[in-house]
């Protein structure tokens, strides 16, 4: 026989009491766990592991107390009340449920500490009830000193361990909590059963069948693991769960959607630490803007659909070709970043050609091949900045460079070359301030017949006066629109001006509005046409959109459908800058034009180069052909409009006959008056930004 704690335990029992020992500390720390979890949630999910956490300490609680009273020797035969033993179970769970209810709270500052005591007297009471269910052929004696301290200490033992359970702030209270909550169950037990003594009583039916006790030991310790594993599965699984949403969200906001690769934000962060670690180390940081030549032409012609697919395969080109020190990130749109912590310059160009070759690469989307090509500008730490403002600026000013210069993809902060990017880049600024707050102007231009000198119509013109740099020529301000995103806004607002002041001229001219490729492509164009007549008065038959071969040669297929649609509504349609085009005849075949215009070009050598004079010739015989009316642009003498009406030339335009001039000064000058007298007032649209193709011409501010 051993003696523990006062209690008699058979030798061959002592493996009961490890066994016992084994279900209280996995179950002590199961339930510290899922109460942690319990604790952190709230409405039904805060219930769902309250239970669980009832359950894994009731089972943890009640199975150390009865593995421990099976290794117990009285030395009389044993037996269990079942009712009072399924009691003792119940109060186990029920008891420690309410204890966590209330010690997860937040009621106050004590809660923790009072739940815990509510679930020290549950490990008493269930004690002591177990004791009743507990039969013994012999006299029972209780040492009252014994009893009151197990309560004490099993009250006092579990509130410190749920109070330190909610100690955010202390280190491995976990463990603390959990060998605190095992203690107290055990010192309950060992305590209680020193102040329990049974004085045998001699009888014949012998003592109780000890293998069938080991056995019940061993069946109640496997059931008590057993639950007490699965509280701690599903706390394992919820934690996985929990793990896996974490790194998921964190990927989603750290990383593109779309390209997988690092987003702005993480690009903002690896910038930084990198700035530090080239600071630390005196080593040198490229950082190198890359801007795709030709993805707004792919979402133009092909589709967003298409554009998407185009970025997740240079994604994945572009993921697999960093090194060590090496990051790519896509910082928006068709824009990417590249860092490279340097030694040699040599390092740095192989970096960039492995760069060049990924984006240069022809890629197959759908049922075309794409080479998409890119612009990288490149800006080094600390030469060219010292800070991360300034770095990405530069590189940003670099690679617009990049862009602007054909015949070099890769261009060097260079601080006097790039003085000029960013006055361009102040100066679409402020074109964006101009269109918003309506400091744009349209101009017009007479068209006149070579005939009878009758004006036959108005070409618009878009002008800038800039309020500080005064007169910018649209050569400058139109290419700023089109690598801002800009022309749309512009071409839209032009037509609108156009249409809405020529719909109050007497007489009823025509007036003639330029359409940009990037407005041609625009899947509403014809719906816009519809809703700018409707909303100005203008009859369709007075408006006329000029477009060149170049815009219609992107897309034969469908340029000429949409073609077909505005001329279903009564605009007429002029072919501009003939001749200088792709394969002009062909134009002329496939779509009935309503007027087409000879590029000034030809006119300005048309005195004295005889080829010039024969294609002029050539083509207004054509029209003659054809029955399409010939206007010559850019007439600037007396000896080019007389050759114009030798030649049979229907119309005219340029500086001879008018410059472009303002809508007020049409009035003044006598060559409109208006239907209704007094101010006009004209709508204005809401600026929204839409994207274009790079490659736009000027066509919306020619003047002839």
């Amino acid at each position: 026989m051993i003696t523990i704690l006062g209690c008699v335990i058979n030798e061959h029992n002592i493996w009961l009491v490890l066994v016992a020992a084994l279900v209280c500390a996995s179950g002590s720390w199961a339930v510290i766990c899922l109460f942690e979890r319990a604790a952190r949630t709230k409405g039904l999910q805060r219930a769902g592991w309250h239970f669980l956490s009832a359950v894994a300490a009731g089972a943890a609680i009640w199975c150390t107390h009865f593995i421990a009273m099976l290794a117990y020797e009285p030395g009389a035969p044993v037996s269990f009340d079942p009712v009072m033993t399924i009691l003792s179970l119940l109060i186990a769970i029920a008891g420690a449920g309410a204890g966590f209810i209330v010690a997860a709270s937040g009621s106050a500052r004590i809660a923790p500490a009072f739940g815990g005591a509510i679930v020290g007297v549950a490990i008493a009471v269930m004690h002591y009830t177990g004791m009743m269910a507990y039969r013994v052929q012999g006299i029972i004696h209780w040492d009252m000193g014994y009893l009151v301290a197990s309560v004490a200490l099993s009250v006092s033992i579990s509130a410190a361990a749920f109070h330190t359970t909610m100690q955010t702030s202390l280190r491995g209270r976990r463990y603390l909590a959990a060998g605190l909550f095992f203690f107290g169950i055990i010192s309950l037990h060992f305590t209680g059963m020193t102040a329990f003594k049974v004085t045998p009583l001699l009888l014949d039916n012998g003592f109780s069948n000890p293998a069938a006790m080991q056995a019940l030991a061993i069946a109640v310790a496997v059931v008590a693991l057993v639950l007490v594993g699965a509280g701690l599965a599903s706390y394992f699984i919820d934690d996985s769960a929990r793990t896996e949403s974490l790194d998921r969200l964190r990927h989603m906001a750290l990383n593109d959607g779309l390209t997988g690769l690092p987003n702005r934000a993480s690009f903002i962060d690896r910038l930084d630490h990198e700035i530090d670690l080239a600071s630390e180390s005196g080593r040198k940081l490229a950082l190198i803007g890359i801007d795709l030549n030709k993805f707004k032409e792919v979402n133009d012609l092909r589709g967003h659909a298409a554009g998407d697919m185009l970025l997740r395969a240079l994604g994945e080109r572009l993921s697999g070709l960093t090194g060590e020190g090496e990051f790519v990130a896509r910082t928006g749109g068709d824009e990417f970043a590249a860092i490279q912590r340097f030694v040699d310059q040599a390092r740095l160009q192989e970096f960039l050609v492995r760069l060049e070759q990924a984006l240069f690469e022809p890629i197959e989307v759908n049922d075309f091949v794409i080479a998409p090509g890119a612009s990288f500008g490149v800006a080094i730490y600390p030469d060219n900045a010292t800070s991360r403002e300034a770095l990405i600026s530069n590189a940003d000013l670099a690679m617009y460079r990049a862009k602007a210069d054909v015949a070099h993809h890769v261009c060097y902060y260079d601080q006097s070359m790039d003085e000029v990017v960013r006055a361009r880049r102040s100066l679409a600024s402020d074109l964006k301030a101009a269109l918003d707050n309506n400091e744009l102007d349209v101009h017009y231009q007479v068209q006149t017949s070579v005939v009878t000198s009758q004006i036959r119509g108005f070409e618009a013109l878009l002008r800038w006066n800039h309020p500080e740099h005064g007169f910018i020529p649209p050569s400058e301000f139109i290419p700023l629109a089109e690598e801002n995103g800009l022309i749309l806004q512009l071409g839209e607002w032009v037509l609108r001006e156009a249409c809405g002041r020529a719909a109050s001229w007497e007489p009823p001219y025509k007036v003639a509005v330029n359409l940009s490729p990037a407005q041609f492509v625009h899947a509403d164009l014809a719906k816009l046409i519809i809703e700018v007549l409707m909303s100005t008065g203008l009859p369709a038959n007075r408006l006329e959109l000029e477009l060149t071969e170049s815009t219609i040669f992107q897309d034969k297929e469908r340029s000429f459908s949409v073609l077909r649609q505005i001329k279903a509504l009564g605009v007429n349609i002029a072919l501009d800058d003939f001749g200088t085009g792709y394969s002009s005849l062909d134009m002329l075949r496939s779509f009935p034009f309503d007027k087409i215009k000879l590029d000034r070009s030809f006119i300005n050598e048309a005195e004295e180069n005889l080829q010039a004079k024969s294609i002029i010739r050539a083509v207004l015989a054509l029209g003659k052909s054809l029955d399409i009316p010939i206007l010559a642009e850019g007439i600037e003498t007396k000896g080019q409009l007389t050759l114009l009406g030798d030649e049979g030339c229907d119309e005219v335009q340029g500086y001879l006959l008018g410059r472009p001039t303002t809508f007020a000064n049409l009035i003044e000058t006598g060559k409109i008056s208006l239907v209704n007298k007094g101010e006009i007032s004209l709508p204005r649209i809401a600026h929204q930004p839409l994207e274009i193709g790079d490659d736009a011409p000027d066509v919306l501010t020619r003047s002839a």
